[in-house]
């Protein structure tokens, strides 16, 4: 039996305005069990960036239940999100959101500097690893300005995995790429997530969420659609298939 790793009862998210409440999310439930790949759609103001703040835990509902790995987040404290954060997700944004002075190790070892029970010597390997699994091996001392926008993104996708998650949140991953580097990182999605990975992707690109094995649609803080994708392309062919660059 798989386990679930983010189970959301009746989440809701309210805000105050002034005098006026804004119902960010107006009580939605679904789960993810491990080892699904799912994207969260839905144009601008439909919830799903404050949807994407609470399952990274960097926000927290106004009230229902929120899960992840079987941890009730609701009512934690800063330092307790934190461990959560640091121990159970790894991030990706759109914006990559590395540090620019240092090299691709560096930027992947990052989350595992606030982790006192990892020493150097495995922080450091564990970078290479990860490094290695995204296909930048060859690029493990650049800095980001001497990488292209995908091989950033890869740096990233690596950082990501270093604490060894329970869930990928991808914010926009593919948002700053062209199409051909956008297909290449889905390739490498889709490679994480037949190994096991659980992957959280939110887009606004209907092609990109073809990729995925589930999509659930927000529309105005509800959940308007959650469905099982029936043809999932297959990132790898899609690229292969591809006319040539022009020079």
């Amino acid at each position: 039996m798989k386990n679930t790793i983010i189970n959301i009862q009746d989440l809701k998210r309210e805000f105050k305005m002034g005098d006026e409440t804004v119902r960010a999310i107006k009580g939605i439930s679904f789960a993810i069990e491990e080892g699904e790949f799912v994207s969260i759609m839905g144009s601008s103001g439909s919830g799903k960036s404050t949807l994407l703040n609470i399952l990274g835990c960097l926000d927290q509902p106004s009230s229902g239940l929120y899960e992840i790995d079987r941890h009730p987040v609701r009512n934690l404290d800063k330092n307790q999100l934190a461990k959560i954060r640091n121990e159970k997700i790894g991030f990706i944004f759109q914006a990559y959101n590395l540090l620019p002075r240092t090299t691709a190790i560096e930027n992947a070892e990052l989350p595992l500097l606030y982790n006192k029970k990892v020493p150097a010597e495995e922080r450091r390997r564990r970078a290479i690893d990860s490094l290695n699994l995204v296909g930048l091996a060859g690029r493990l001392e650049h800095t980001p300005s001497q990488l292209s926008g995908g091989q950033q993104q890869r740096v990233a996708i690596a950082r990501s995995l270093v604490n060894d998650p329970v869930v990928i949140l991808a914010d926009e991953a593919t948002g700053n790429l062209d199409t051909r580097t956008s297909y290449e990182i889905m390739v490498l999605f889709q490679k994480l997530n037949a190994e096991g990975k659980t992957i959280v992707f939110v887009t606004h690109e209907p092609d990109i969420a073809l990729f995925s094995s589930r999509t659930i649609v927000l529309k105005d803080g509800h959940i308007i659609k959650d469905y099982q994708n029936e043809n999932i392309l297959n990132a790898a062919e899609v690229l292969k298939n591809m006319p040539p660059e022009n020079d």
